[in-house]
């Protein structure tokens, strides 16, 4: 059974604040009422929307239960008893999904690094198809990508590069995909048409804002140094490069992108602050998720999840065990809409069956 009471206070909760917006508040008040309205209106709709068919289903019973009903009304009758049901058990889904414990993190921007895992070369160039189809996505879903750092391969693609998505919900939509990713295809140095396996690793963090993560300056060791690589003749002439190493969990983050050496700090710091957020979050998550784990095993499918397939032109999640045939439009981020709505369904039943 749903819990009525709970529904109740949503719905009370949901009226109060759009009174107090009604009546025009101060803007910082204003601000606070208008992102509380918006985590809570989808929740108060369903709400609505469920006990709306309650009403329905519950006047079709009484009809049918009118002695004097004549057969075919009852027929009537019956069959509409019948398609309500179907309705209200479709709307009690949507409310207990809307009702889950929203991770306080789906709402922000991410940080998405990509690195070549095996495969030498074949395995940088990959790395650099998955940055291509994440910044598609992202344009196709009106995200800013900013790149903070990258190493780029030695025929292309990349060592490493680490970027910022900046929107909303972009956590919510990219989180399933850190892991690893596997490639099979055949590479252009290839002279006898054999596949190679390649992989790479994709981590998406939810990016921190100064409230999220303490950062003492003492807890800091700052160097900085001459960038390297491709630039221009400033990188062998400044030491505009930052690294930064966090010396309670010895987490360094390194950045050279910009000339200016206080624009590499302040996007350094603010790399390490996301990391830092996210070792709070995973720790926390861990700790929540050990009796459970204990229960049932780790269920860890980090390991391949996913495979690229070239030659069959085809795309397999392996933690859902879907297949799709439309490798194209996957790296053009047309179709990873339909990969990332079938991970996002299927950790919803998992958490709605963990709840029972």
């Amino acid at each position: 059974m749903l819990p009525q009471e709970k529904l109740d206070l949503i719905l009370r909760r949901h009226a109060e604040i759009s009174d107090r917006l009604a009546a025009g508040p101060e803007s910082s008040v204003f601000v606070a009422l208008s992102r509380e309205l918006a985590e809570i209106d989808t929740v108060a709709a369903a709400i609505r929307d469920y006990r709306a068919e309650q009403k329905e289903v519950a006047g079709v019973e009484a009809v049918l239960a009118d002695p004097t009903l004549d057969p075919e009304m009852r027929a009537l009758a019956e069959t509409e008893r019948q398609e309500s049901r179907g309705r209200l058990a479709a709307l009690e889904q949507k409310l207990r999904i809307a009702l889950l414990p929203k991770d306080a993190a789906d709402e922000k921007s991410a940080i998405l690094e990509i690195r070549a895992g095996t495969g030498g070369d074949e395995a940088a160039l990959f790395a650099g198809d998955l940055f291509r189809m994440y910044q598609r996505y992202a344009e196709i879903k009106g995200w800013r990508v900013e790149i903070v750092s990258a190493s780029e391969g030695s025929l292309g693609g990349f060592k490493e590069i680490i970027a910022g998505i900046e929107g909303r919900g972009v956590f919510a939509r990219l989180k399933f995909e850190s892991g690893v990713h596997r490639v099979q295809r055949v590479p252009e140095t290839e002279t006898q048409g054999r596949i190679h396996t390649s992989a790479a690793t994709v981590a998406v963090l939810p990016e921190a804002e100064d409230i999220d993560v303490d950062i003492s300056e003492a807890d800091l060791k700052i160097d900085t140094m001459r960038a390297q690589g491709a630039g221009g003749q400033h990188v062998n002439k400044t030491e505009s490069a930052i690294r930064i190493t966090h010396l309670p969990t010895n987490t360094i983050v390194f950045v050279q992108d910009e000339r200016s050496q206080h624009k590499n700090r302040a996007r350094a710091m603010a790399l390490l602050r996301t990391r830092l957020y996210d070792m709070q979050r995973q720790k926390r998550d861990a700790e929540r998720a050990a009796d459970r784990r204990a229960q049932v095993g780790s269920g860890d499918r980090s390991e391949r999840i996913r495979t690229y397939n070239f030659p069959q032109g085809r795309v397999t999640d392996h933690r859902i065990n879907l297949t799709l045939y439309k490798l194209d439009k996957v790296l053009g981020g047309e179709a990873l809409d339909e990969i990332v709505d079938a991970l996002t369904t299927h950790h919803q039943a998992e958490l709605l069956a963990s709840d029972k």
